[in-house]
């Protein structure tokens, strides 16, 4: 693409226009900048400085700059959102924008967001619901659940699930990992319920089941939260092996057979260390 800076023509005379060629492939501009862009930019590390606020006419001052083209610079940030008047006296300061910027930009980076397609596909491809979960202080959040049309299998209340870490896939999934300390913790906190009476309510048999996890490299809710529902769930992990959370599969108990079973265990420990591997690449 080829643009003529008709700014630097003189009078009648465009053929001596300066021509910049502009390399929309690789982002070479020949080291030019806009000069409207680079000033709005100053004026937003300008006002950040100011954390009480600050004035047109100082910025104006600062920057070297009439005060009209000050003032329509900053007219500009504050119809964007980028800055916000904070009135006659006081000037201006940032605006909310830049922080709805930022969370999104931190959102896209969450585990969450970053697995939902992939999670979605693995479940469409499973013929089963799947769900992603994590650990937030002693509870167990759910934050991705796509259910299977086909198995008519009625997700339990969230509220429920959240002090269920020994009965769940996934919650069993998570705390066969954390150290021996933070475990006590959490089941100090929610206890050991029966939710059926397969659940395990002590906690030398909690430790005998995740000691498991760790060996199998999976875990199984075999109908010890709902009678009927049969879950499978793997962890998944950070670059450093710190456990971000765990999936699992969600199945009716008529449907797991062995055979099924075993390739499910298969899928789902392959999706929970691709998973993985996804996101220590994009945090390096």
């Amino acid at each position: 693409m080829i643009v003529t800076t008709a700014d630097e023509c003189e009078t009648g005379d465009r053929a001596k226009a300066e021509v910049v060629q502009l390399d929309l492939v690789s982002g070479d501009v020949g080291g030019r900048t806009i000069q409207s862009v680079e000033r709005a930019l100053n004026v937003l590390e300008i006002v950040a400085q100011e954390r009480g606020g600050v004035t047109v006419s100082a910025i104006s001052d600062y920057l070297e700059i009439n005060i009209s083209t000050c003032h329509h610079l900053i007219t500009t940030l504050v119809k964007k959102g980028f800055v916000t008047r904070l009135g006659r006296t006081k000037g201006y300061a940032l605006g909310p924008k830049l922080a709805e910027l930022i969370a999104i930009c931190e959102g896209e980076r969450d585990a969450d967001v970053l697995l939902a397609e992939e999670l979605k596909a693995l479940g469409q491809r499973l013929g089963h619901g799947v769900q992603f979960a994590i650990l937030s202080d002693t509870s167990l959040l759910t934050k991705l659940s796509f259910p299977a049309a086909d198995d008519n299998v009625v997700e339990a209340s969230e509220v429920k699930k959240m002090s269920a870490m020994h009965a769940t896939a996934t919650g069993k999934a998570i705390l066969a990992w954390i150290p021996d300390t933070e475990l006590v913790r959490i089941i100090s906190a929610n206890g050991l319920s029966a939710y059926t009476p397969d659940t395990i309510t002590t906690l030398s048999g909690l430790v005998e089941e995740l000691r498991f996890v760790r060996r199998r490299k999976f875990a199984v809710d075999d109908q010890e939260f709902c009678d009927g529902i049969v879950c499978i769930g793997a962890t998944i992990r950070e670059g450093a092996g710190a456990v971000i959370g765990s999936i699992s599969v969600t199945l009716p108990a008529d449907k797991a057979t062995e055979d099924h079973r075993k390739y499910l265990i298969k899928e789902m420990i392959w999706a929970a260390n691709s998973f993985s591997h996804k996101l220590r690449d994009l945090k390096t």
